[in-house]
């Protein structure tokens, strides 16, 4: 190795990976306490700062983007480096997005708790923040494809394809969606008003978990399952397919959050038709990753982080067929303001998303630092404590929803409800305590997962390494 060699950033992605733990307890922390709270009220204490309404924001927030988006900008700047053969675009600018998005990050933890909101789901931060938000992301678009245009191989992988589409989608939807008014340093209106502020929302709203929770992830799972089951993709042309077609037809989703509301009836359609389109790409995926084991099958028996990525492709592929089921208009009819929706949203932020992101950490915090794992057995048990969890929260919401929706559309002969609100809540009380216990188990995971990277770490310098020729492994 030469003096001159050029180097592979890793402190950057380094610094996402730690953040991306520590990000990740952080935010099931807060999910495990609001559980509590809808379990047993009282743990509000009568403070406004420990209201479940403000904190919901904080959980959402802490666990999409501190710990999902900590995840995206490590593994897709490791990604880039690693199949682009060059060090990344520019230095300053991946170091000005890390810290950046901490702040990000920090602010929201200040903000949501105070009640400073803009009450737009996944999107409830203030102007100055939002503004902060679209400068790191941009910063974050131009490293990404800048490095991508100084790649030394021709060809572009696919896991790269699914983060670029990812990054400047997002940088749209987020764009768009949180233009608004200020009339103060905190406070401000959406620019869009009535019906079109909540198409406009849901446009975005969807497309979060469409681009950031899926798109992104996608691409995680396109390079450290391969990875780590030492085999190839098992067809690129399905993932060439998969690219294209989720890309096209998620954006056109959002308007199944909006069944039986103001909004046109042709758009709410419109939304029917393509989240049932969507089912085929997203299993194309899915079944792309999981035949991508085709001939290692016996791996998955004695490793883990291998486990924690096919499980977490399995509850995609779970996710994926239940959202497309969930916006047909009748099923919706039940459904719809139901636990079964929060059920559906943490089989996918859970099983795929987390556990997804926990399989990539586990390969790439000891790649970064030259070393074994602390201990495989530890893996072994976060993996079956997080699997329980989500097996015991999932099922209860599934429960606890359907239950909701039969109990609020029940009639008597005469034409009024058979139950009073108050009772669907009682009916719900036994499975909000299943619940909070499932995210215990998981949050416990997370704890787990956390010592074991620490005494991983702790004391060992980081590597560098240098850039690979194109035609050597990466």
């Amino acid at each position: 190795m030469t003096a001159t060699q050029e180097m592979y950033n890793y402190k950057v992605v380094r610094q996402f990976a730690i953040m991306t733990v520590i990000w990740g307890i952080v935010g099931m922390l807060v999910g495990v306490y609001i559980a509590a709270e809808m379990a047993w009220p009282f743990l509000n204490f009568d403070v406004p700062y420990l209201s479940f309404g403000r904190l919901r924001s904080l959980h959402t927030n802490a666990v999409i983007f501190a710990f999902g988006g900590s995840a995206l900008f490590a593994t897709s700047y490791y990604v880039v480096q690693r199949t682009c053969h060059t060090r990344i675009f520019s230095d300053k600018l991946a170091a000005f997005t890390f810290w950046g998005w901490q702040l990000v990050i920090l602010s929201a933890a200040i903000t949501l708790p105070l009640g400073i909101t803009s009450s737009k789901e996944y999107a409830e931060l203030e102007w100055p923040i939002d503004i902060l938000i679209a400068v790191v992301w941009v910063s974050y678009a131009v490293v990404f494809i800048g490095t991508i245009m100084k790649r030394k191989v021709k060809h572009i992988y696919v896991a790269n394809w699914f983060f670029a589409a990812f990054i400047i989608t997002v940088a749209v939807l987020h764009i768009v969606n949180s233009a608004q008014v200020p009339i103060s340093m905190f406070k401000s209106y959406s620019a869009y008003a009535g019906v079109q502020d909540a198409m406009i929302q849901w446009w975005y709203g969807h497309n979060a978990v469409g681009f950031f929770l899926t798109a992104g992830f996608l691409g995680i799972m396109y390079y450290f399952v391969p990875k780590q089951a030492g085999r190839p993709v098992y067809s690129y042309r399905l993932s060439v397919v998969h690219f294209w077609a989720l890309i096209f037809t998620y954006i056109w989703a959002g308007p199944h959050h909006l069944h039986y509301t103001a909004l046109p009836d042709w758009t709410q359609s419109l939304g029917m038709a393509f989240s049932l389109i969507l089912l085929a790409p997203s299993w194309g995926g899915m079944i792309n990753g999981i035949m991508t084991l085709s001939g290692a099958w016996e791996k998955l028996r004695t490793d883990p982080i291998l486990r924690f990525l096919i499980v977490s492709i399995s509850f995609y592929g779970m996710s994926t067929f239940e959202g497309p089921m969930m916006a047909i208009k009748t099923v919706n009819a039940l459904s719809h303001y139901t636990d079964w929706t929060i059920g559906h949203v943490h089989s996918g932020a859970l099983g795929w998303v987390a556990m997804v992101s926990i399989g990539a950490m586990y390969y790439l915090i000891p790649r970064m630092y030259g070393r074994e794992i602390h201990s495989v057995k530890l893996i072994e048990w976060h993996f079956w404590l997080a699997t329980l969890g989500i097996s015991l929260y999932i099922v209860a919401m599934w429960v606890s929803g359907v239950t909701q929706g039969l109990m609020w559309r029940a009639v008597n002969a005469d034409g009024t409800l058979t139950y009073s609100f108050i009772q669907s809540v009682q009916a719900s009380h036994p499975f909000y305590i299943v619940r909070f216990l499932g995210g215990l188990l998981f949050l416990s995971g997370m704890f787990i997962m956390l010592y074991n990277i620490l005494k991983t770490i702790l004391g060992v310098k980081p590597i560098e390494a240098p850039v690979t020729a194109p035609a050597a492994a990466h």
